[in-house]
C-alpha cells in the first residue's frame, strides 16, 4: 500500500527548547511518507525564530503559522493547521515531546489498513501508559475525564477509550471544519462528538516532559467541563445555569432584605445591580470566553452587557410593581416569574450582540519554496 500523504500538525506554546528534537525525531519517523510539519504558534517567546531556523535545514516541509491572536487556544490552533494542510492524513501531536513521533508510521498504517477516519494513540487501552503525568492526582484526573466523556457520549465514544489524548489521525475529507466550535485544548473530543466516525485505536505510553513547562491548569479544567456541557446540551444550557444561580442569588438577597424591612422595590434593585455583575463575570469565564479573543474589548463587553441587563431591570421592576399590586401574587414569586421570561431575550442579545463571532483573517496558507530541497515556511508575517 503507497503511503499517503501526511500533514503533521503540532500546535506549541512557548516549547522553543523542544523544536529541534521534535523535528528530528518526525523527519526520521516517516521516511517514506510525503510529508509536512505545520507548527501553529501562540508563543511569547522566541519559539517562531527556532522554528525557522530548524526549519531551513529540515529534510522535509516545515512550516509555521504564527498566531498573534490566539482565537480558540489549542483546539483553534489545531483547526487553523487542517485549514492550511495539504495531506491526504492529518496527525496532530504535542510539541513537548511526550508524544512519541516514532508512533506515527504506525497510526497512518492502522488508519488506512482499517478503512478508519480516525486512528488514535491512547494511554487507556490495552498496551497504553498514561504514566507520563506529572502525578497520581493529574492522573486520577485524567482517567475521570475520559469517563465521564465517554458516560455523556456513550455510542459516539464507545470505539475510544482516550478522548482526551491530543496524539491522533484522520482523513481530512472525513472531517467537516465548519462543525467545529474550537475552544480550550480537547479538541479530538470536539470531533468524534460532532461526527459519526470509524475510530482504531493504538497503544502508546505518554512520556515525560522533556523541557518547558505543563500547560495544564484549573481554568483548563473549568473550560473542559464547558465544553462537554456545550457538546451536550448546547452553550444556551450554560447561559441557563449562570442566570438560573444568578436567580437564585437575586432572590435570596431580595428576600433578606425584605426580611430586614427594606422596601420590595428598593430590594428588588440592590438585588438586580449586584447579580448584573456578577452574571457578566460568569458569563466571561464559562459561557462566552471562547469569542472574547479577537473579539471587542472588555471595556465594551461589560458596557453593553449591563446596560442590556439594566434597562431589562429597569422595564421588569414596573411589571413587577403592577403584578404585586394589582393581583394576589406574592413579590418574591412574581420576582422569579419576571426573570423566567426574560431570559430568552438576555440570551439572544448576548450571542447575538455582546459575544458576536468576528470573522478573523486567516494566516496565508501559501508555503514559500525556498530552494528544491530546503523546507518550506510560511507565517503570517510574511503573509502581510
Amino acid at each position: 500500500m503507497n503511503a499517503p500523504t501526511l500533514s503533521i500538525i503540532v500546535p506549541t506554546f512557548n516549547e522553543a527548547p523542544n523544536v529541534e528534537e521534535l523535528v528530528r525525531r518526525t523527519t526520521a519517523a516517516v521516511t517514506g511518507f510525503d510529508a509536512e510539519i505545520i507548527f501553529v504558534d501562540d508563543s511569547r517567546d522566541n519559539t517562531p525564530e527556532v522554528i525557522r531556523q530548524v526549519a531551513e535545514s529540515a529534510s522535509i516541509p516545515v512550516r509555521l503559522i504564527h498566531r498573534d491572536v490566539p482565537v480558540g487556544g489549542l483546539s483553534g490552533a489545531v483547526i487553523e493547521g487542517i485549514t492550511a494542510a495539504h495531506g491526504e492524513w492529518c496527525l496532530v501531536m504535542d510539541g513537548d515531546l511526550q508524544h512519541p513521533p516514532e508512533l506515527i508510521p504506525r497510526l497512518i498504517a492502522a488508519g488506512t489498513e482499517s478503512g478508519a477516519d480516525v486512528a488514535v494513540a491512547s494511554r487507556y487501552c490495552r498496551g497504553g501508559s498514561n504514566d507520563g503525568l506529572a502525578d497520581s492526582r493529574r492522573r486520577l484526573v485524567s482517567k475521570g475525564s475520559v469517563a465521564l466523556a465517554r458516560f455523556l457520549f456513550p455510542k459516539r465514544l464507545r470505539d475510544c477509550t482516550d478522548p482526551m489524548t491530543g496524539f491522533f489521525a484522520f482523513r481530512r475529507e472525513a472531517i467537516k471544519l465548519d462543525a467545529l466550535h474550537p475552544r480550550g485544548f480537547k479538541i479530538l473530543l470536539e470531533i468524534l462528538a460532532r461526527h459519526t466516525l470509524k475510530v482504531v485505536e493504538q497503544p502508546f505510553t505518554f512520556g515525560d516532559r522533556t523541557a518547558g513547562d505543563s500547560k495544564a491548569t484549573a481554568t483548563q479544567g473549568m473550560q473542559f467541563i464547558a465544553q462537554l456541557a456545550e457538546l451536550r446540551v448546547g452553550r444556551i444550557s450554560r447561559f441557563g445555569l449562570i442566570g438560573a444561580l444568578g436567580a437564585v442569588a437575586n432572590i435570596a438577597i431580595m428576600a433578606g432584605l425584605v426580611a430586614l424591612g427594606v422596601n420590595y422595590l428598593v430590594a428588588a434593585g440592590v438585588a438586580a445591580a449586584v447579580t448584573i455583575v456578577g452574571n457578566f463575570i460568569a458569563q466571561e469565564r464559562f459561557v462566552f470566553h471562547d469569542r472574547i479573543q479577537g473579539g471587542r474589548g472588555i471595556r465594551w463587553r461589560f458596557a453593553t452587557s449591563v446596560g442590556m441587563n439594566t434597562v431589562e431591570a429597569l422595564v421588569r421592576l414596573p411589571l413587577l410593581a403592577v403584578i404585586v399590586e394589582f393581583t394576589s401574587v406574592p413579590a418574591v414569586l412574581a420576582q422569579a416569574v419576571t426573570l423566567a421570561f426574560a431570559f430568552v431575550l438576555r440570551y439572544l442579545y448576548h450571542s447575538q450582540f455582546v459575544y458576536r463571532e468576528r470573522v478573523t483573517p486567516q494566516p496565508d496558507a501559501t508555503p514559500v519554496v525556498m530552494t528544491p530541497r530546503r523546507a518550506l515556511l510560511i507565517d503570517d508575517e510574511q503573509a502581510a
